[in-house]
């Protein structure tokens, strides 16, 4: 059975006290959950922080992808993508 990985951004000191857009504003460029006010969840890249709003770039389907931009005020955290685990960790591959 894997074990689950800790979260690098548990790492840091005081992450927990951080305000939403620093964390935000810190995972800028890295794949990420966001855990919305309405219980919703949505993943992307954090492409920027601006005018009180987060800026995700999120697929859409086949080529396409798209920028969406959410207000703070509407999620509840951010969740860092966790690091992948090595394909042995997943058996022989075939199905």
């Amino acid at each position: 059975m894997l074990e689950p990985q800790r979260p690098v951004y548990r790492a840091y000191v005081g992450y927990e006290q951080m305000s939403l857009e620093e964390k935000a504003r810190g995972l800028v460029g890295q794949p990420v959950g966001l855990a919305m006010a309405n219980g919703q969840g949505v993943s992307g890249i954090i492409c920027g922080v601006q005018g009180g709003e987060v800026y995700v770039l999120q697929y859409l389907y086949a080529r396409q992808f798209a920028t969406f931009h959410y207000p703070l005020r509407d999620i509840r955290d951010l969740y860092p993508y966790p690091s992948c685990q090595p394909a042995a960790a997943y058996g022989s591959g075939q199905s």
